[in-house]
Formats: C-alpha cells, sequence, structure tokens
C-alpha cells in the first residue's frame, strides 16, 4: 500500500454558488504522523466518490429544504477507500483494509437511536449536509464504526453501496413481494438502483416511468425486461391511466416514487390499485398539492423515507454475491483534481451521464 504522499484537497461550494477545489483537513502531516485521530476512528484514502442529485443541489440552489449552505462547504457523501491511520482503540479495522464508509455519525442517546432507527437521529451529523463537511476529500478522519469492510469488491462499487442503501431502505419499508406489480417513478441513480432491486425481489411486471427517453433507454439495457414509460404534459388522472395501460392494463400494488415531483407524486397515487402504496424515496418542495380523496376512497397508504439505516452489511452482500450489479451505472469518472468538470458533467442532462464519479490517486 502507498504511503500518503499528497496534499488533502477537498471540493467546496459556498452561499455565492461557487464551486472549487482547495486544501482540506486533516493534513498531509497529520495522516504522515497518523495524529489527530480521535477515540473510535481511522484515517481513510478516499479513493472513489459518486456525484449525488443533492450535492449538485447544494451547489445550485444553496438548500435543500431547511439544510441550508451558509458557508465554505465541502461536498460529497458516496464514498469507500483505503484505511491509512487506526487509533489504538479501533481492534476491528487495520491499514489496509479496504472500506465503504457510512456518512453518518449518530448521538446514540436519543429515541431513534436507541430504537435502531437512527437515520431519524435528533444530533444527526450526515457528511455533506451542511455543516457538516463531506466526504470528497483525498483524506478523511471518521468513526470506525461507520466505516464497512467491502473485502475485494471495487471502491466503484463500494462508492455505490450508499445510493443502494437509498433504495434497500425503500424496499425494507414498501414491502415489495414477489409477483407485485410494481410503478418505479424516475430513471435517474436512485429510481434504476430501485429497478434493479425490484427485479431481484421477484416484482413482475415493472413499469418504469422518466420525461427523458435516454435515461429510458438505459433503463430497458439495464433490466431488459422492464417496461417503460415516458411521461407527458397531462393532468395526474390521465397521467395514472396512462400508466396503468403502460402496464397492460394492471395497476400497480406498489409505487416506488423517486423523484419527489408534485406530478410524479400525483400521477402514482392515480395509478395504483385500491389498497396500494405510493412510497417516496425523492425529495421535493417543501409543500405540495396531492390527490387527498383519491387516496382516501382508494384506501392508499402514502409513505416516505429518510435516508436509510442497518442497510450497509446487507447491501455488501448483495453486491458480492452477484444479485445486485451496479457496475453499468457509473458512466463517467473523474480525477479529484478535475472534479469542478465532473459536476458540471453531471449537472448537465445533456451529458447522458447517470453516476459520475471521482477518483482519487495516492
Amino acid at each position: 500500500m502507498a504511503h500518503p504522499s499528497k496534499p488533502n484537497i477537498g471540493v467546496y461550494t459556498n452561499p455565492e454558488h461557487k464551486l472549487w477545489v482547495a486544501e482540506a483537513e486533516p493534513s498531509l502531516e497529520s495522516v504522515q504522523k497518523g495524529d489527530g485521530l480521535k477515540v473510535g476512528e481511522v484515517t481513510v484514502g478516499v479513493k472513489s466518490t459518486g456525484i449525488c442529485g443533492s450535492d449538485v443541489h447544494f451547489w445550485h440552489a444553496g438548500c435543500i429544504g431547511p439544510m441550508i449552505v451558509e458557508d465554505t462547504h465541502i461536498l460529497g457523501h458516496e464514498s469507500a477507500g483505503i484505511i491509512l491511520a487506526v487509533h489504538p482503540s479501533v481492534t476491528h479495522l487495520k491499514v489496509g483494509d479496504r472500506v465503504a464508509i457510512e456518512p453518518n455519525i449518530i448521538c446514540n442517546e436519543c429515541e431513534p437511536c436507541l430504537t435502531g432507527r437512527y437515520n431519524g437521529c435528533e444530533k444527526v451529523e450526515f457528511l455533506s449536509t451542511p455543516p457538516v463537511p463531506g466526504l470528497l476529500r483525498r483524506y478523511v478522519n471518521h468513526p470506525a464504526i461507520w466505516c464497512h469492510k467491502i473485502g475485494d469488491m471495487s471502491f466503484e462499487d463500494g462508492a455505490c453501496l450508499e445510493p443502494l442503501s437509498v433504495s434497500l431502505a425503500g424496499m425494507q419499508r414498501s414491502g415489495v413481494k414477489l409477483g407485485d406489480p410494481v410503478l418505479i417513478c424516475g430513471a435517474g441513480p436512485i429510481g434504476l438502483i430501485t429497478l434493479l432491486c425490484c427485479r431481484a425481489a421477484g416484482a413482475c411486471p415493472i413499469v418504469i416511468t422518466d420525461i427523458d427517453e435516454g435515461r429510458l433507454a438505459f433503463a430497458k439495457d439495464l433490466v431488459p425486461s422492464v417496461i417503460t414509460h415516458k411521461i407527458e404534459r397531462m393532468s395526474a388522472e390521465e397521467g395514472g391511466k396512462a400508466i396503468v395501460d403502460a402496464f397492460g392494463g394492471i395497476e400497480p400494488a406498489v409505487a416506488m416514487e423517486c423523484t419527489g415531483v408534485e406530478s410524479s407524486i400525483s400521477s402514482a397515487i392515480w395509478a395504483v390499485k385500491f389498497g396500494g402504496k405510493v412510497f417516496v424515496i425523492g425529495v421535493g418542495k417543501n409543500e405540495m398539492n396531492i390527490p387527498f380523496m383519491r387516496l382516501s376512497v382508494r384506501e392508499i397508504d402514502l409513505q416516505f423515507q429518510y435516508r436509510y439505516c442497518n442497510t450497509w452489511p446487507r447491501a455488501i452482500r448483495l453486491v458480492q454475491s452477484g444479485v445486485i450489479d451496479m457496475k453499468k451505472l457509473v458512466t463517467h469518472r473523474f480525477q479529484l483534481e478535475d472534479a469542478v468538470k465532473a459536476f458540471h458533467t453531471a449537472a448537465n442532462p445533456k451529458t447522458g451521464a447517470i453516476k459520475v464519479q471521482i477518483k482519487s490517486e495516492d
């Protein structure tokens, strides 16, 4: 394993929506000496980091709901790398271990933490959510408990475990079952990974929707059995009927809503069967209008998700066993020094990018 030799740099944004690469903590000297680690921490040399839609949103919009960029801020929360240093208190990890980083630090004291639903931690520090600096750095110190061994898995796959965790949390809570007809709204990275999960779970038929024909073609290449449906401008009720038509007249039992867009959620509500479920993974605006009475008279469950918890060991098993293969999802790769170009590529629909990853060499 190479000894750390390059300065630590990170990818920053600020309230003026600028984006740049500059020096970051911990310093190279600190990493080389192995000092600066707190009890329970390790230093990770980050090798692969995916750009999430939320990273682009924090750059472009400066906020997601109440989470606001108020100062210089490091982005990134989908990362995998190699252990470079270990605090003496850490016994289950050693220098040279390959790990994926679960990007949260929890309090272990509040009710969500104590009941095993730590994604609801009242004091959570989620890396890349302001003001907590993210993982788009060459080196980062992180609690060892949130660094999961990935064995010989590629760092690229290891970085994709974070969005896979989002989809797995949705699968577990939505209750998708073998033979369920399932609608997936949105063919972005989360929608596509959810498609892989629904296929693995035995859902059939599966319809995926999007406004972009290129992304629908990508979904068809990824899972040839999926039925693709391009969203057109029409009322939510008409949209729901068009979706049912795409299913061949079958009303979906579950809609996995991966866009957070009001019109898409509403169309899903009009599409699902009596007693069905619309499960919203995507994030959207603070308030929106939905077809309340359609939900009421059809006994449709409208359910929501916030991040994930206890998903990473499951995600690692699924990738290592080959049940879930995300290799096609990474369409563009850039070096850390070229991160600004990477972000512009991820943010531009014309590039055809699905998942852009940033690499760091040392």
